[in-house]
């Protein structure tokens, strides 16, 4: 059942940002494999060489008869083949300064499909906004005052 859970979260990924990903020259990867354990990543080929990357990492929760209540869950990843890693609620919270996120650390959760449109559309606009330029370089967060 988890492998349905998995390619629903992938349907609603590509439903929800696929089309501003493409335009921004992110493909998602073909990897059916890691699909089905919840990570889905997006690539790029830079024009320097680089290859850049937003992956979403998701744990797909169910109610059973032992256990109900927890709500999925995903996280975003910014990385680049240079060795730049990072979690994009980090680089918004942290870097950034923009408490929009209840933490560096932040999991968006949902428990039902309505949920998860929304939480990827407020992660997708934060990739779009933040991760996407920051990945390509035309983004660096502000210096911090020493005051």
């Amino acid at each position: 059942m988890t492998g349905d859970l998995q390619a629903t979260f992938r349907e609603y990924l590509l439903i929800v940002m696929g089309q501003a990903f493409r335009t921004a020259g992110y493909e998602l990867e073909e990897q059916p494999l890691k699909w089905s354990g919840g990570q889905f990543r997006f690539t790029q080929q830079r024009e320097d060489g680089l290859t850049a990357h937003i992956e979403f990492q998701h744990l797909a929760y169910q109610d059973t008869q032992w256990a109900s209540g927890n709500p999925s869950r995903f996280r975003v990843t910014l990385k680049r083949s240079d060795g730049v890693n990072k979690d994009l609620s980090e680089l918004v919270v942290t870097d950034f300064g923009v408490a929009i996120l209840p933490s560096p650390r932040h999991w968006w959760t949902y428990k039902n499909l309505t949920d998860l449109g929304k939480m990827l559309g407020e992660a997708g606009s934060l990739a779009i906004g933040y991760g996407m330029p920051w990945l390509s370089g035309d983004l660096t967060p502000p210096e911090k005052s020493t005051d």
